[in-house]
């Protein structure tokens, strides 16, 4: 996350022995991991509510892609009916005098 080497590391400490004492040193490293695991808590689920919706309109545009299979059962039916009855009606004006 950060690029803090080890050697920063061992000079925070020092530093943060010598401000706070050997007696407060544990319960702020305590705070500071508490805070870091809420952070990193936060962060991860940021990022997987942006993964959610980004997958969510992409399901959505696939969706709007696919036709309507009402449609085509319509059509697949009704194609037929309406190329019989444009035959019948061509006979039924040819029969008629």
């Amino acid at each position: 996350m950060f690029d803090i080497g080890f050697s920063e590391m061992v000079l925070i400490g020092l530093i943060a022995l010598m401000v706070l004492g050997p007696e407060r040193l544990p319960k702020a490293a305590r705070m500071v991991g508490a805070f870091l695991r809420k952070a990193r808590l936060s962060w991860d689920n940021l990022r997987s509510e942006v993964e959610r919706e980004i997958d969510a309109d992409r399901f959505r545009k696939a969706v709007k892609d696919v036709p309507n299979p009402q449609e085509l059962v319509e059509e697949h039916l009704n194609k037929p009916l309406r190329e019989g009855s444009a035959e019948l009606e061509q006979s039924i004006k040819r029969t008629e005098p």
